[in-house]
C-alpha cells in the first residue's frame, strides 16, 4: 500500500510517499517531476501518519533546525539502474560539500562528457534533501538543475554552510 502525506517545511509544503515501511518519495509540492495523481491522494497535515513518514517528518524538521546532518530512514529508490547508481552516489556527498556534475560522473567511472546524463538522473531523484541532489552544482559554481527550484537549492546549500556560500549570498 502506498501512503502519501503532505506536511509543512520552511521551503513550502513537502509530500512524503511511503510504501512497505520505506520512504519512496519526498517532493516539494509543485516541483518539477512531481508525481502525477499523488496530490489528490495525499493526506493533510492533521491526519495520523505511518512510522516511516513520522520519522521522515521528524528528521526533516531536525535538518531544517540545524540539528541533523545525516538521515536514517529506510529508502526504496525506484528508477533505472543508471538512475539508482547516480542516486547512490549522491548519498556519498558529505554534508556541507558540493560536487559538480563532472565530479559525480567521474566517481561513477564515467567520462566527464556524461555530465548531462548524470544531471538528468539527478533531476529525477525521488527523495529530495535525504538523497542530496541539491549538493550538485555546475562546474563554474552555478546553481543549476534543481527540480525544487534554484531558490530552494540556494537555501539548502546555505543551511548546510557548504562551499560557495559566499557566492550564494551574492544572488
Amino acid at each position: 500500500m502506498i501512503e502519501c502525506h503532505v506536511g509543512p517545511s520552511p521551503l513550502g509544503n513537502i509530500l512524503y510517499r511511503a510504501e512497505e515501511n520505506c520512504l519512496t518519495g519526498l517532493f516539494f509540492v509543485g516541483q518539477k517531476h512531481f508525481p502525477d495523481g499523488i496530490a489528490e491522494r495525499a493526506l493533510s497535515d492533521e491526519t495520523p501518519v505511518s512510522r516511516v513518514i513520522g520519522e521522515a517528518r521528524e528528521q526533516i524538521a531536525e535538518y531544517f533546525a540545524g540539528a541533523r546532518q545525516d538521515f536514517s530512514i529506510a529508502l526504496r529508490l525506484n528508477g533505472t539502474t543508471f538512475q539508482q547508481q547516480v542516486w547512490n552516489a549522491l548519498q556519498q556527498i558529505p554534508f556541507g560539500d558540493a560536487w559538480t556534475y563532472g565530479d559525480l560522473a567521474r566517481r561513477l567511472g564515467l567520462p566527464a562528457g556524461a555530465s548531462r546524463a548524470v544531471g538528468g538522473a539527478n533531476g529525477r531523484n525521488p527523495v529530495a534533501i535525504i538523497v542530496p541532489c541539491h549538493r550538485v552544482i555546475g562546474v563554474d559554481g552555478d546553481l543549476t538543475g534543481y527540480a525544487g527550484g534554484v531558490e530552494r537549492k540556494r537555501h539548502l546549500l546555505t543551511l548546510e554552510g557548504g562551499p560557495g556560500r559566499e557566492q550564494l549570498a551574492l544572488f
